[in-house]
């Protein structure tokens, strides 16, 4: 049996006003009985606080359900907000997709 990985692209700036649109596509790729959920963060520019929470109430739903969530691509200003919460001890993030897609082939 295959895992069934889905990638979610957010993109430009992820803040109050898209945090609950992204975590509603979250839960709806939970509901689809997906196994991985890969954030792709190559296309965001800026994440704020209200971003943050979104991504934490994320993984709470994934984890909830059984899934397993990753992150790939984030850049500096990003990078820097999850050392500074410490919230890249949480999230297991990889630098980019390739190395996410290597990782997975070589663990399966």
């Amino acid at each position: 049996m295959s895992t069934v990985v889905k990638v979610v692209r957010p993109s430009g700036i992820l803040d109050s006003t898209k945090a609950s649109q992204f975590r509603q596509d979250i839960a709806n790729l939970v509901e689809s009985n997906v196994d991985i959920v890969l954030i792709d963060f190559s296309d965001v520019n800026f994440m704020d606080s209200s971003g943050l929470g979104a991504l934490v109430l994320a993984l709470k739903t994934v984890r909830a359900a059984g899934r397993k969530l990753y992150i790939c691509s984030v850049n500096e200003q990003i990078k820097m907000l999850f050392e500074l919460t410490s919230m890249d001890r949480v999230f297991e993030i990889y630098p980019s997709r390739e190395e996410f897609d290597m990782a997975l082939a070589s663990a399966s």
